[in-house]
């Protein structure tokens, strides 16, 4: 049974963010637009504190600069990438995400780990874009974060990311029966995931 997904645009410097099933938030975006987030999910009839679960595909900080919103959540990150964000590190976050919320974005509760699972999807740790980077699966549905997108885009790897590893890692989506694909950033695909993915790796 394929989840219910919530697609939420990513508005100014936030990534997309995505509802899935009421209780779980897949990124939170850049933590400048919280009137802007918190109306779309009550648009859904979601109230911020139903949220349980925020899992972040990767440490950059237009993806969990939001994520102090959410006080009550618990906040799973990629054990590889959990360290940049309690560590304050910048670098590996592509900007300061700690500012906000009095350092609240350095907390991580839960560390994922490649074929964890998570609100009904599977954990795929798909490095490239970060060493930590993760991608979501439910036997239909890909949540990439970035690391592909639609038209056959990948993740930039200057920061913290790895060629190599990207080629991997979208080699490893390839064996998926993908149908639709929702990206940390830009339109959602529809129908022909897979299509997409095979662009993404002709790219490389």
């Amino acid at each position: 049974m394929s989840s219910e997904i919530i697609f939420i645009l990513g508005y100014n410097y936030d990534s997309n963010c995505y509802l899935i099933n009421k209780n779980t938030l897949v990124d939170t975006g850049a933590g400048q637009n919280k009137e802007y987030l918190f109306s779309k999910l009550r648009e859904n009839g979601v109230e911020p504190d139903d949220i349980e679960f925020v899992v972040n595909t990767h440490c950059h900080f237009d993806h969990i600069g939001g994520n102090y919103f959410f006080p009550k959540a618990k906040i799973a990150v990629h054990k590889l990438d959990a360290d940049s964000m309690k560590n304050k590190d910048t670098l590996g976050t592509g900007g300061n995400a700690f500012v906000l919320g009095d350092g609240a974005n350095t907390r991580v509760d839960i560390e994922l780990e490649d074929g964890d699972e998570i609100a009904g999807f599977k954990v795929i740790h798909t490095p490239g874009h970060t060493k930590g980077g993760i991608c979501l699966w439910d036997g239909e549905n890909l949540i990439s974060g970035d690391t592909i997108f639609a038209g056959g885009g990948v993740g930039r790897m200057d920061i913290g990311g790895d060629y190599q590893d990207m080629k991997n890692s979208v080699e490893k989506l390839l064996e998926l029966d993908v149908k639709n694909i929702y990206p940390g950033h830009g339109p959602i695909v529809e129908n022909n995931g897979k299509d997409h993915i095979k662009m993404s790796y002709s790219f490389l």
